[in-house]
């Protein structure tokens, strides 16, 4: 490489990523449908971003706990449920939850309508979980509580019973 090349290469600003409606990595589990806007390729791996549809009546995740990353969700239509513990928070159109490590957590569409979700993965890695769980359900394997939890380990996640109100 010349002096040139690599002055040109060292100032070049980063590249700018645009994702249209309609573009972006699919991934469907079950009745989810997930659309990957950021994929930490563009951020250098600090943050992940995806818009998920949940279908009317669709469970979430068994409650878990993240130890390395925050997750972020922003209610864009419909309602969704967040259980905290023993705590149920019903979140509408316009409302965030941010979810730091540690914290225990699950959600689910318990209405009659879609919603759809904003989410945020910082860093991103935990996206890869996502593509693991559609790999295992295109390939016929039971996406059993069991087989989740598995899953969720190899991400730095941890069931999370709920603890009882004092």
């Amino acid at each position: 490489m010349t002096e040139e090349h690599e002055e040109h290469t060292a100032h070049q600003p980063p590249a700018v990523s645009v994702v249209r409606p309609g573009e972006g990595e699919t991934i469907v589990l079950g009745p989810t449908r997930m659309r990957v806007l950021e994929d930490g390729s563009h951020t250098g791996h600090r943050l992940a971003i995806t818009e998920s549809v949940l279908a009317p009546h669709t469970q979430g995740p068994p409650q878990h706990r993240h130890g390395r990353h925050d997750e972020g969700f922003y209610v864009l239509a419909g309602t969704i449920r967040f259980t905290v513990g023993d705590h149920h928070h019903d979140a509408s159109a316009g409302t965030l939850v941010i979810v730091p490590p540690g914290a225990p957590h699950t959600f689910a569409n318990p209405t009659d309508q879609p919603a759809v979700l904003l989410s945020t993965f910082t860093p991103d890695f935990y996206l890869q979980y996502f593509r693991d769980l559609e790999t295992a359900l295109t390939t016929a394997q039971p996406l059993t509580t069991k087989a989740t939890l598995t899953t969720m380990a190899r991400y730095a996640t941890t069931p999370a019973a709920p603890e009882p109100t004092p």
